[in-house]
C-alpha cells in the first residue's frame, strides 16, 4: 500500500503545474473572446490555414465505412505508402517495415520517450510540447542555447559541446525543421556538421520534419541523408496536407533502429490500439505521388513565403527584429527593441506583452517563453495563418502562369493577418507617444 501512495505522489509531481498546451489554451481563449463578440486575430494556435486536398477528403469518404481494428503499426498499405512518399521526396531507403503509424506525431514522440531511457534534448526555442511530454513522463529536458544571429539554429558545435560533457549517456536530440516557432531551417553544409556530431556521440537523433512539405522553395533536405543509421523522421498530415485535426503521424525508422520501432509499438499496443481505419485508408492517397496534391503543396507554399516575407519586412521597418522565415507559416518576432517604451507601461516580460497585446489589440500570439526561452526575453511566436486558405488557393490557382503580385493579391486573400499585424505595430508606436 505504501509503494502505491509513494507512486501517486510522484506522479502527482509529474503533472502538477502543466496545465494545457500553450497551443490549445491560446485558441480556446481566442474563441471564447470571438464568441463574445470581441475582435480576435488568431494567431496563436499554429493550424495551417487550407483545406485538405478533395482526393485526400474523397478517400476519407469513401472509407467512412471502414470499423475493424487496424495492425498496431499502422495499414501495411499506408506504411507502403509513407515509405514510398520517404524514397520519392527525399531519396530515404525505408520500406514499409520501417515505418509506425501513430494518431498524431505528438502521440508518437510521448511512446518514444517512454520506450527509450535517456535525457531529452532540444534546441530552444522550440515547440511547447516536447519538454512537458518529458516532463510527465519523469525525464530530463536539457535545453541547447541557440542565438539570434543564427537564427535560433542549433549550431554543431554547441552541440558537441554539450555532449562531450558526458559522452556516454543515452539521449535523443529533437531537431524540427522548417521550425515552429521561427520559420527557419539548416542549410545542407550544417546538417552535415550536425550528423557528424550526432555519429561521433551516438546520439539518437528525431527529424521533426512535420513542415517540410512547406520549405517555401521546395528544397527541403532530410538530416536523415547524413546520418541514416540514427535518424527517425517524423511526419504527418497536419501541415503540408493541412488536416491537423485528422490525427495521422509517421515514425520512419533505420534497420538499425528497429527494436525502438518494436518496443513503441508494443507500448501502442496497450495503450491507443490502433489509429483510425478511415484515416489510414484516406491517409493513403495524401502520401501518394499524385500530381495535383503536388500541385497543391506548390500552392501552399508559395503563399506562405509570399506572407511570410511580407509581413517580415513589415515588422523590420517597425524596429522589429525578425528573420525572414524559410518554411512553415510562423516568424518568431524580438521585440526588445521597444523594450524601454514597453516596460514604461509596465511590460517587462514576454507573457506580459503577449496578455497585454490581445487585450488592447485583439491579436493573440505566444511568449517566447512558451517555446523554452526566457520569460523575461521579450520574444514571441506569430502563426500567420489567420486567413481562408480555401479562397488563396483558388485564386493563385486561376491565375495560371501569370501570378498575381504580392502587393495586389495578400491584402485581397490574406487581409486578416496583413490587419493584425498592421495592428502590432500601431502598439508599439502607442507606447512612442
Amino acid at each position: 500500500m505504501r509503494k502505491k501512495t509513494d507512486h501517486n505522489i510522484q506522479l502527482n509531481l509529474n503533472v502538477r503545474g502543466l496545465g494545457d498546451s500553450a497551443t490549445l489554451a491560446i485558441n480556446q481563449t481566442s474563441a471564447r473572446l470571438a464568441a463574445e463578440g470581441k475582435q480576435v486575430y488568431k494567431l496563436g494556435l499554429g493550424q495551417s490555414p487550407f483545406p485538405v486536398p478533395p482526393s485526400v477528403v474523397a478517400a476519407l469518404q469513401a472509407h467512412a465505412a471502414e470499423k475493424d481494428y487496424l495492425p498496431v503499426r499502422g495499414l501495411y498499405a499506408l506504411r507502403e505508402a509513407v515509405a514510398a512518399y520517404h524514397r520519392r521526396t527525399q531519396h530515404l531507403d525505408f520500406c514499409a517495415e520501417n515505418i509506425l503509424v501513430g494518431p498524431g506525431t505528438k502521440e508518437l514522440m510521448f511512446l518514444l520517450q517512454i520506450t527509450y531511457y535517456g535525457d531529452l534534448v532540444v534546441p530552444s526555442p522550440s515547440w511547447v510540447s516536447y519538454a512537458p511530454q518529458a516532463q510527465i513522463i519523469g525525464r530530463k529536458v536539457r535545453w541547447l542555447a541557440t542565438q539570434e544571429k543564427n537564427d535560433w539554429r542549433l549550431m554543431p558545435e554547441d552541440l558537441a559541446l554539450f555532449c562531450s560533457e558526458d559522452s556516454s549517456y543515452p539521449r535523443i536530440v529533437i531537431l524540427n525543421y522548417p521550425a515552429n516557432p521561427t520559420g527557419s531551417t539548416y542549410p545542407a553544409a550544417e546538417l552535415k556538421a550536425l550528423a557528424k556530431v550526432a555519429r561521433q556521440y551516438k546520439v539518437i537523433l528525431l527529424a521533426d520534419e512535420i513542415y517540410s512539405g512547406l520549405h517555401h522553395q521546395g528544397q527541403h533536405v532530410s538530416i536523415a541523408r547524413y546520418y541514416p543509421e540514427g535518424t527517425i523522421v517524423s511526419n504527418g498530415l497536419s501541415k503540408w496536407c493541412g488536416a491537423g485535426g485528422w490525427r495521422l503521424g509517421t515514425f520512419a525508422f533505420p534497420p538499425a533502429l528497429q527494436w525502438l520501432l518494436e518496443g513503441m509499438a508494443s507500448v501502442a499496443s496497450e495503450t491507443y490500439t490502433s489509429t483510425s481505419a478511415p484515416i489510414q485508408y484516406a491517409a493513403i492517397e495524401g502520401f501518394a505521388d499524385n500530381p495535383d496534391i503536388d500541385h497543391y503543396i506548390a500552392l501552399s507554399r508559395r503563399i506562405c513565403g509570399a506572407l511570410g516575407r511580407h509581413i517580415t519586412k513589415k515588422l523590420q521597418q517597425a524596429d522589429v527584429a525578425v528573420a525572414t522565415p524559410k518554411g512553415g507559416f510562423y516568424l518568431f518576432p524580438n521585440f526588445s527593441a521597444h523594450a524601454e517604451n514597453l516596460r514604461a507601461r509596465g511590460i517587462e516580460d514576454g507573457p506580459t506583452l503577449c496578455a497585454r497585446l490581445l487585450d488592447e489589440t485583439g491579436v493573440a500570439i505566444l511568449p517566447g517563453s512558451d517555446f523554452g526561452r526566457p520569460r523575461e526575453e521579450l520574444t514571441a511566436r506569430l502563426a500567420y495563418v489567420d486567413f481562408d486558405g480555401g479562397a488563396a488557393l483558388a485564386a493563385l490557382a486561376a491565375s495560371g502562369n501569370h501570378p498575381p503580385a504580392p502587393e495586389s493579391y495578400l491584402p485581397r486573400y490574406c487581409a486578416r493577418v496583413l490587419e493584425a499585424v498592421d495592428r502590432v505595430i500601431d502598439w508599439l508606436k502607442q507606447t512612442e507617444d
